[in-house]
Order: structure tokens, then C-alpha cells, then sequence
């Protein structure tokens, strides 16, 4: 999920494509429904916290950040996401053996024909993601050589026909005008919240109340979580950052300066949003992998879930007391 989420940029097309790769995979190792599609559904979020993300690059507009700094910021917390998650199912299959059993081993043989067989896949990600911190382009342009290498691809493979364009194209037109109306409609709220000045009002009230900065940080971050049971993270961005960043960059940091302030806290707002992915009700993710496990009740996968979200939880404590996690990169690269 990781290595596709460095590809692709987005928690559902993640979630979406490794479902229907390693849920065939999983049921015939016999993996319990709720771990088969638990770790699927988290595992997508990791599509949005491992660079290039779309909605990263959404905040740094929003934010006036530099998208590059941006993307660097996000690959540390971005691997300890992933290694949480790993850490989560070494402990969910120690307690539960009969949830994850062993398969039977491959032979060197058979490992070395896998390999081969996805090497173009491998290819692709060194080139996106190398290209990207190597600056040799920029992110927009290394997405557009993923799209253009990740087709041809498909076309060599012959797995993409005629009937796969237009569907490509019109899922595409869909997402992209979805798109497009929550960006217009916040524009509208971002005109009145400039008019009415309400995020500055929001500021000074929160300064004038004295309160601890970290206080303070914790109440947005419960917001966040909040708000993840019923939005999805890209309209919670748009509708909140506006807000909520006048009053993080109003307060003090450990001495941090504003455009730390501003990478620091737009990580951490990715990874609590994310979370709203795999929280009932309105989990996007755990819908998506449970439209492909038609089989396993919904209840299974919200079972599922729950280690990754105890993973989510530690993960954000760590990054909230710890801004270097976040910012030790983009200062050493710099």
C-alpha cells in the first residue's frame, strides 16, 4: 500500500487497487475476514501520508506553502506510518495466531520469477519518487510521467483495452468535478470568512484566552477526529484550514517559526484526517474494500480496523510533541 500510495497519491484508489490484488491473495491463506480487510482498509490511508499526495498538495496551497517542502515533511512521519501499521499486525497475529496463519514458504526460485514479474511496477516508483527528491522535475510533472509510464505499462501488458480508457476516463471526469465543486464551494467560504473575518476573530479570541498552545492543538486535533466519523479529509481541509491555521500560527511552538509551524501542523492535520478514512460511520475506505468482500459484514472490518487506529493515535501523539519528525528533513535538505 505504501509503495502504491507512492504512485498514485490517493487513499481511495489505494485502498481500491491493493483490495483487489491481495484480497484473492488473503482468503487463500486463509486470513481472518476482519484482518484480511482491517489491514486493506488502513493500509489505504498510507496513499495520502507516503508523498506525492494530492491532498498535501492542496494544503500547501491553502497553507502558502512550497509543495516540495511539503512532500519532504510528510516521507518521515509518512514511514513511521507504515511501520506502526506493521508493528500492529506483528502484534494482532501473536494474539490471534489463527487470524494471519503462515503460508507455506516460496522457494528462491519462485521468488526471483515474482520479482520479474513486477519490476516494471518497481520502475515506475523509483522513478516518481527519485526524480521528485532528486529534483530533477517537480511533482506535478512526476505525475504526469507515472500516468503516462503507468499506462504504457498497461498497454504492453495488454491489460488495457478501449473499454478501460473510457472508463478510466469518465471515473476521472467524476473524481475531478467532485473535485472541483468542493474547491468552489469552499472559495465561497473562504470569500466570507475574508469578509467576516472570522478565522482572525477565532485567533485573537484564542490568544486573548491564555490558553496552553498544546491545549489548544489537542482540542483542533479532537475537531479533526470528530469530524473524520462524518467528512471526508479533503472537504475537512478546506472548510477547517482556513480557520485553524491563523490560530496554530498565532501561537508558540518551542520557538518554531511560521513556515515551520505551518509544514508541522499541515502534517499533522494529513494524519488525523486520514483516520477519518477507517472510523464509522462514514469511513470511505472501509466501504471500499467491503464493496470488494462482499462476503464479510461490515461489522468484521470495523473490528479489523481497530489496531490501525491505536497505531493512528500513538503515531499523532509522537508528532505532536515531537515537530522535528516532521521538519528534520526539510531543514537538513535545505
Amino acid at each position: 500500500c505504501a509503495g502504491c500510495g507512492a504512485i498514485c497519491g490517493s487513499s481511495l484508489a489505494t485502498a481500491a487497487t491493493m483490495g483487489q490484488v491481495a484480497l484473492p491473495e488473503r482468503r487463500r491463506c486463509n486470513y481472518s475476514p476482519a484482518l484480511a480487510t482491517g489491514a486493506l482498509a488502513a493500509g489505504g490511508t498510507l496513499g495520502v501520508l507516503i508523498p506525492p499526495s494530492v491532498v498535501l498538495v492542496i494544503y500547501a496551497v491553502l497553507a502558502e506553502q512550497n509543495v516540495a517542502a511539503m512532500f519532504i515533511a510528510a516521507l518521515l512521519p509518512g514511514l513511521l506510518a507504515l511501520s506502526g501499521y506493521m508493528v500492529a499486525i506483528m502484534i494482532y497475529v501473536r494474539l490471534s495466531p489463527g487470524s494471519g496463519p503462515a503460508a507455506p514458504r516460496m522457494n528462491w526460485s519462485e521468488r526471483l520469477h515474482t520479482l520479474r514479474e513486477v519490476w516494471p511496477i518497481v520502475a515506475i516508483f523509483v522513478t516518481v519518487i527519485g526524480g521528485i527528491y532528486g529534483g530533477i522535475f517537480t511533482p506535478t510533472e512526476a505525475a504526469a510521467i507515472g500516468t503516462i509510464a503507468t499506462g504504457a505499462l498497461a498497454l504492453l501488458m495488454r491489460e488495457l483495452t478501449w473499454q478501460g480508457i473510457v472508463d478510466a476516463a469518465l471515473d476521472t471526469a467524476a473524481a475531478t468535478a467532485m473535485i472541483f465543486l468542493i474547491l468552489l464551494g469552499a472559495d465561497l467560504l473562504n470569500a466570507f470568512f475574508a469578509i467576516s473575518q472570522m478565522p482572525v476573530a477565532a485567533a485573537q479570541w484564542v490568544l486573548g484566552a491564555d490558553l496552553p498552545p498544546m491545549l489548544v492543538l489537542l482540542g483542533i486535533v479532537l475537531i479533526y477526529l470528530v469530524l473524520g466519523c462524518v467528512m471526508d479529509s479533503l472537504s475537512m481541509l478546506l472548510l477547517t484550514i482556513p480557520i485553524f491555521l491563523p490560530i496554530v500560527l498565532g501561537l508558540d511552538f518551542w520557538g518554531l517559526g511560521q513556515t515551520d509551524k505551518a509544514i508541522w501542523f499541515g502534517i499533522l492535520a494529513l494524519m488525523v484526517v486520514e483516520i477519518g478514512l477507517i472510523t464509522p460511520p462514514v469511513g470511505m475506505n472501509l466501504f471500499i474494500i467491503n464493496s470488494l468482500a462482499k462476503d464479510v459484514p461490515m461489522k468484521e472490518t470495523y473490528k479489523g480496523t481497530l489496531p490501525f487506529i491505536a497505531s493512528d493515535i500513538v503515531r499523532t501523539a509522537i508528532l505532536m510533541l515531537v515537530p522535528g519528525l516532521s521538519l528534520w528533513l526539510v531543514h537538513a535538505l535545505n
